[in-house]
């Protein structure tokens, strides 16, 4: 299916297309057992601080995920290698979800779906290994670097999280993953340099 796509880059993909196959056929079981429930909801369960970053709300939202982690996954994958990427986007997909979990307090109602905290760790992680590498918006069709593309998004999340404007995204998840990310790196670096 993709010939040149690392292994781990490309189970991650398959995955998350076959549970969202699987939303398909059980639907509200699939959503109440295992996407993010608000704290006071009465329906969160531990598990489920994982399992939401598999579950999408619609066919774009999976699409949309899913290429961000086919152009940047790979990449990391070939850099890092594949056992190394899933313990990061794990990483990322925690502390988005807890970043979420944080955010909604007791009064959130709405569960939370989606891959994007992970894939907005994948995208801090390409920016901060591949930093000058180009990358071109789709609309408008505008080049730029890694590092602007991402401090870019970071700030459109931060100020859409802030004002509440584009309801029903989950913006200060995706801020989580970007937190969870660059305190990953931060951690294996200091590591690396303490046991050099």
């Amino acid at each position: 299916m993709f010939p040149r796509l690392p292994p781990a880059t490309r189970a991650l993909i398959l995955v998350n297309v076959a549970v969202f196959l699987l939303q398909q056929v059980g639907g509200d079981l699939m959503g109440g057992l295992f996407a993010l429930w608000p704290l006071g909801s009465g329906l969160f369960r531990p598990w489920q601080l994982l399992t939401y970053a598999f579950l999408h709300g619609n066919l774009v939202h999976l699409f949309v995920n899913m290429l961000a982690l086919f152009m940047f996954g790979g990449a990391l994958e070939r850099y890092w290698g594949g056992g190394r990427l899933v313990l990061f986007y794990v990483v990322c997909v925690l502390s988005a979800g807890a970043t979420q979990l944080a955010v909604q307090g007791l009064s959130g109602q709405e569960p939370t779906v989606g891959a994007s905290g992970g894939i907005f760790g994948v995208l801090l992680a390409f920016a901060w290994y591949f930093p000058r590498q180009r990358i071109i918006l789709l609309f408008p069709p505008i080049p730029m670097p890694a590092w602007l593309f991402v401090t870019v998004y970071a700030l459109l999340e931060l100020f859409y999280g802030v004002t509440g404007r584009e309801q029903g995204v989950a913006h200060f998840a995706h801020l989580g993953g970007l937190l969870g990310g660059a305190l990953c790196i931060l951690y294996w670096r200091t590591r690396r340099r303490f046991s050099a």
